[in-house]
């Protein structure tokens, strides 16, 4: 009797374990990974910061795993480039931030790339910071569907100018609300099939923008907690990323209710991260540096890891991990069969993620890089860029230099870092030669922005920082505007260009030129928009001012496929100059 029931059990338990295998199988997994900008790991209640108040993100590190050593890249497009490829951004052609540093090589596989060959549906909604052209764009990088910008940052948070699939719309409220908005129609419509949603939300970067509902609660709030550098820190500037942060905890909420109203997040897995330390100094838990400092404050991130019924509850992770691990992560957690034809810097956490063992991560080292800096963590210690030790630890605020104390480690480390400056080093671009792909035959569209071309004359930058900028003090016929161009596949286009004029200053001629292709045009319309975004700052911003600039259709040109410079250039001007210029958009006909 006793042996029959024992036989019925264990068959029970096969059967068992081969259904949840096979449902496993059958039915993969949703993933749903949110990355915020310039968001510190001080910036959230669950991690200490009795000024602000998180409970939605803080419900994802309760309901799931917590890393409490997740490191990034100290800037932007870094981090994303190493979380899209699962590589250090070094040796993905990743070296800056603007004017094409920015940009992913084409010979890079990314995370939707994998996801989608598995059979997933894929969206990214928001800040994208890995190129802008197509096979750039989002959309060629393996992303169904794209909302949002493709700069390193916006200028305007409110009813923005941004694009779908490469076409030009007008956003719709707050930004982040509207992100989430497109995220929560993506869910929606795909809730019966498996899909990865990709959230690169872009606060709280600058412009210190956010809605009085948010913001109310800090205007005459007395932060109690201050940062490591009270000289620098600036009040007013806190108060406002901490209001941006608490709209990105309410977005964040509405994710979640939306994914348990529709009875699939026991199905669906959520990655909470920024993408480097705080963009001011303010309180971070005592950590040393801020964003672009490749020290703890610097390259510090929230991971948090929720799957619900499949993860345990609360689990702390003391292991050292990166934006690098999260591409191989999720394939495994997915089940994919990770294919790459380029060698992964990032392991699978999975085993940690379900606590059982990891040597492999335990005994490894972390390298964070940027401009010539590096430090690398172990997981114990950090060597700093100027090479002093300290034991984390014991030591998060890097206080004490143990270099004297443990030598032997110093060493082992300095050598690791020495090796990871020739390999990486060696494959940054002296001189970048890749030029900025135009029509490329499968898609339509081809944003051409200020900020990649290059001007000479007297034209110049609205702002220093190229992102966002357009060209103004256009005053002589002798000043021009180049663009590197490689025309993907010969062809008509109709040019759409984006400009302001002020009126008296209408009449302006000018050419597009590419090679012996001209098209001549002339501004008949003045629109003289004033300077935007300082009248929503909340703290006065670095980056440049925007407008509303009016697109023009100037008519079509033919294109021949090669290598070749793009160049706008005055023909009369009747005025005192020709136009400022934001955007030629080129659609293929």
């Amino acid at each position: 009797m006793y042996r029959i029931l024992f036989v019925l059990l264990v068959t029970i338990c096969i059967s068992g374990c081969y259904l949840k295998k096979k449902l496993s199988k059958s039915n993969p997994p949703n993933i749903v990974i949110i990355m915020t900008d310039d968001q510190g790991w001080g910036d959230l209640s669950i991690n200490g910061n009795l000024d602000i108040q998180t409970p939605n993100i803080d419900k994802l590190a309760l309901e799931g795993v917590r890393f409490k050593n997740f490191y990034v890249s100290p800037v932007c497009s870094p981090t994303r480039a190493e979380f899209l490829t699962g590589r250090y951004h070094i040796r993905t052609g990743v070296y800056s931030t603007t004017e094409g540093g920015e940009r992913i090589n084409l010979d890079e596989k990314t995370i939707a790339d994998v996801f989608k060959e598995a059979g997933y549906t894929t969206a990214a909604y928001g800040k994208w910071h890995n190129g802008m052209q197509y096979p750039y764009h989002p959309n060629g990088r393996g992303f169904d569907d794209f909302y949002g910008f493709c700069s390193g940052h916006w200028g305007n948070y409110f009813n923005p100018v941004l694009e779908h699939n490469g076409k030009i719309i007008r956003g719709n409220g707050f930004i982040i609300d509207d992100l989430t908005k497109y995220g929560i129609n993506f869910i929606e419509k795909n809730k019966n099939k498996p899909f990865l949603l990709y959230l690169p939300y872009n606060t709280p970067h600058s412009p210190m923008q956010v809605p009085d509902k948010w913001y109310k609660k800090y205007k005459h709030k007395d932060i109690t907690q201050k940062g490591t550098n009270l000289a620098k820190e600036n009040i007013p500037f806190t108060k406002a990323a901490l209001a941006m942060c608490e709209n990105i905890d309410w977005n964040v909420g509405r994710i979640q209710s939306k994914i348990k109203e529709l009875g699939i997040d026991d199905n669906t897995i959520i990655v909470y991260l920024s993408d480097n330390g705080p963009n001011n100094w303010r309180w971070n838990d005592g950590m040393k540096g801020i964003k672009s400092s490749t020290d703890e404050g610097g390259v510090r991130s929230p991971l948090f890891i929720k799957w619900k019924g499949k993860i345990d509850k609360g689990l702390q992770i003391e292991t050292i991990a990166g934006a690098i691990d999260l591409l191989p992560t999720l394939a495994d957690l997915a089940s994919i069969d990770l294919k790459v034809d380029k060698p992964l810097d990032g392991i699978s956490l999975k085993n940690t993620i379900f606590n059982k063992k990891n040597n492999k991560a335990r005994s490894r080292s972390i390298f964070n890089y940027w401009k010539g800096r590096l430090s690398v963590r172990n997981q114990k210690f950090r060597l700093s860029n100027n090479g002093q030790l300290f034991d984390i630890e014991n030591d998060r605020e890097q206080k004490n230099n143990v270099s004297n104390k443990f030598l032997e480690v110093k060493e082992k480390l300095s050598q690791a870092a020495i090796h990871f400056r020739e390999i990486a080093e060696a494959e940054l671009p002296i001189n970048d030669s890749r030029t900025f792909p135009l029509g490329h035959p499968d898609f339509k569209y081809t944003h051409i922005p200020a900020r990649d071309g290059v001007a000479y004359g007297n034209i110049k930058r609205s702002n220093k920082f190229p992102n966002c900028s357009f060209f103004t003090n256009w005053i002589s016929v002798e000043d021009e505007i180049i663009w590197n161009i490689e025309v993907v596949e010969s062809g008509n286009f109709k040019v759409t260009l984006y400009y302001t004029c002020p009126e008296g200053d209408e009449g302006a001629s000018f050419k597009l030129t590419q090679g012996n292709n001209v098209l001549k045009a002339q501004i008949l319309e003045p629109h003289d928009p004033p300077l935007e975004g300082m009248e929503k700052d909340r703290v006065k911003r670095e980056n440049s001012y925007v407008k509303d600039f009016k697109p023009l259709n100037i008519g079509e040109i033919y294109l021949e496929k090669g290598i070749s410079k793009l160049t706008l250039k005055a023909l009369e001007i009747p005025g005192n100059s020709v136009m400022d210029i934001r955007l030629l958009m080129f659609e293929r006909k």
